[in-house]
């Protein structure tokens, strides 16, 4: 049964909170992140770009009323965007993005949360107030889906682990987000709004808060 749609400050590393947000980055490395944008924009411009959107993640979800991992993907950080009063710092686990996804959701149902979801650090588009809506879906549905326009998914949320859905994946690929779908297709779940993540120039070529980091091509 599909719905559609249906809000939710921190301050202390350990909320106290049955809600948890799992944050997946990479390290901001040279020629390490965003390597189909660079191939248009060069890697020192890519990495600027992506160091913007880490900057925005870590604005919007600073305040939200959940407890905060940020999952790095190489090494954890110290004395970055990521201050340890707010996030607490983890390391991805896995060969595959369907892997480190499913251990990350283990890990945090193993620990007593109830409602967990999981985003990226590349979508100029998310908001606070997305995430939130996503918690407010997980109190009816057990799970919640943030589309994203280029067939795959920004925001995957559940209340009970389902290992189905990150295995046999074509991570990358327009294919996830259906995939993805047939496999709740006898369980409750919200849609978001679609949303645009950042991968190509064209992602970003139009849109006023990335010209400083083009300009070197006009």
């Amino acid at each position: 049964m599909v719905k559609k749609f249906s809000l939710i400050n921190s301050k202390n590393l350990k909320q106290n909170t049955d809600t948890l947000l799992l944050i997946f980055t990479r390290n901001p490395e040279l020629g390490k992140c965003k390597t189909r944008l660079a191939a248009k924009i060069g890697n020192e411009a890519a990495l600027d770009v992506y160091k913007f959107l880490l900057g925005h993640t870590a604005k919007i979800t600073k305040n939200l009323k959940a407890d905060k991992y940020v999952y790095y993907s190489e090494k954890i950080w110290e004395n970055d965007i990521w201050p340890t009063s707010i996030f607490t710092k983890k390391l991805q686990d896995g060969e595959d993005l369907g892997k480190r996804m499913f251990n990350a959701f283990k890990d945090g149902f193993d620990e007593g949360f109830k409602k967990i979801i999981i985003i990226g650090s590349d979508l100029f588009d998310l908001s606070q107030q997305d995430i939130e809506m996503a918690f407010d879906e997980l109190e009816n549905n057990n799970f919640v889906i943030g589309p994203a326009k280029d067939g795959g998914y920004y925001l995957l949320g559940m209340k009970k682990l389902k290992q189905k859905l990150f295995k046999n994946k074509d991570w990358g690929k327009e294919t996830v987000l259906n995939s993805t779908l047939t496999d709740l297709k006898n369980e409750e779940y919200a849609l978001l709004e679609e949303r645009n993540d950042i991968d190509y120039y064209e992602d970003i070529a139009h849109v006023k808060a990335f010209q400083p980091f083009i300009e070197h091509l006009k």
